[in-house]
């Protein structure tokens, strides 16, 4: 049975460490439970046991579920009173996320010497965004952040269900549009090839196809290095620049222009910026405040920017709907909604209502997308599969009336 190493509090309040045996790491934890001890830390003992948690604790990616469940656990807790510090130690040891586990357990110790919630949050951008952050705060400032919890655990919850949909949507394009690549790399350098030796052999005049198929083939098979380079190059280069400021928003206004597809982000953004924009009036954070946020938050460069520009109109004491008129990514409904609720005092309310209509939006979008794209790929698959089909079946027919 291997032997673990622990560090614990016990009732007292004082850090106990020592060994014990247990089946696995979760049944240590029970044991120590057990013995009324909150466990901080257990580790296999050996060092290259602890190596490999360390590793673990750095590498293991933490996905939406992971935090949706530790905000979950955190709300249930701080409402039923117990202490930031315990409620964290006892958070460290229930959480399956070796990297999460990790985290907390040095907000944990961060607290203990001082910091404040939101402070401790702010340490890890990689696991909690601005705008997690800022609600933690915004929480703390007004004693509300049970509610403020329950909200975040929403818009977690929505973000996670939007990209789901949007992926599973485009799931099927990019498996077709890969397959499509592989066929035609494969038609043009193994199938093609072995056909046009026969073809030249039997001395016949080669179909355009098939002269087209030709020259394709000897291009790639004397530059192919050539090609690799440029493609990897390309690429790089690309994805540099897409990181840049400049990059990151002609590469999301071209997305948002895209045909079909383009809509389904632009509504995606508006569903975003409706249901984050109403938890933030509704948990006290200033309109300004939450336009900063709304900014870094969106998900799209260009429409970010123009959320910069909206909050300084804000600013100069211009309102909320009429800065919003100035950008041409929001609708009219957008508009109206947003100056409806600045003028009944329920801003909040109706743009989670509109959040709630752009959900169904979105939905109708991805399916609309899912219907228009399954057809044209499709021809797209038959145009390619046809090409090389007649590239090799002409000159066949050709041989066939050579031998009679």
């Amino acid at each position: 049975m291997p032997v673990y190493q622990y560090k614990a509090i016990n009732s007292s309040g004082n850090t106990v460490s020592g060994e014990l045996e247990a089946d696995s790491p979760d049944s240590a934890n029970s044991i120590l439970a057990a013995r009324g001890y909150i466990p901080d830390r257990v580790v296999e003992k050996g060092a290259g046991r602890f190596f490999e948690g360390r590793l673990r604790g750095v590498l293991t990616p933490i996905q939406p579920m992971d935090l949706i469940l530790f905000t979950k656990q955190l709300r249930t807790m701080i409402k039923a009173g117990v202490p930031i510090v315990h409620l964290l130690q006892v958070l460290e040891n229930q959480t399956e996320n070796h990297r999460l586990k990790r985290i907390i357990g040095k907000m944990a110790a961060d607290i203990q010497s001082g910091s404040g919630l939101h402070e401790t949050f702010r340490k890890h951008p990689g696991v909690f965004s601005h705008l997690y952050c800022s609600m933690i705060q915004a929480g703390e400032k007004s004693g509300s952040l049970v509610d403020v919890l329950e909200r975040l655990i929403y818009i977690v919850d929505h973000e996670h269900k939007v990209k789901s949909d949007v992926k599973a949507a485009l799931r099927y394009p990019m498996f077709v549009m890969i397959f499509l690549g592989v066929a035609f790399v494969v038609l043009l350098t193994v199938v093609i090839p072995k056909f046009v030796t026969i073809f030249s052999k039997a001395g016949l005049v080669l179909p355009m196809p098939t002269r087209v198929c030709l020259s394709l083939y000897h291009f790639v098979n004397q530059y192919w290095p050539v090609i690799i380079i440029a493609a990897i190059g390309s690429i790089a280069v690309l994805s540099a620049y897409t990181k840049t400021t400049i990059g990151r928003r002609q590469r999301d206004t071209l997305m948002l222009n895209l045909p079909i597809i383009g809509n389904v982000f632009l509504k995606t953004a508006m569903s975003r910026f409706g249901s984050i924009f109403s938890i933030l009036q509704g948990s006290g954070v200033s309109i300004l405040e939450s336009m900063d946020i709304l900014s870094g938050t969106i998900g799209n460069a260009a429409i970010s920017n123009q959320l910069t520009r909206i909050r300084d109109l804000m600013a100069e004491g211009r309102g909320i709907s009429g800065p919003l008129k100035s950008s041409k990514y929001f609708s009219p409904m957008v508009i109206h909604m947003v100056a409806v609720g600045e003028e009944s005092g329920n801003l909040d309310e109706l743009l989670k209502e509109m959040s709630v209509h752009y959900d169904v939006e979105v939905e109708y979008a991805m399916k609309k997308l899912s219907d228009s794209i399954g057809p044209i790929l499709t021809l797209a698959l038959a145009a390619i599969v046809g090409f090389f089909a007649f590239a090799i079946f002409l000159p066949m027919w050709d041989l066939t009336k050579l031998v009679k």
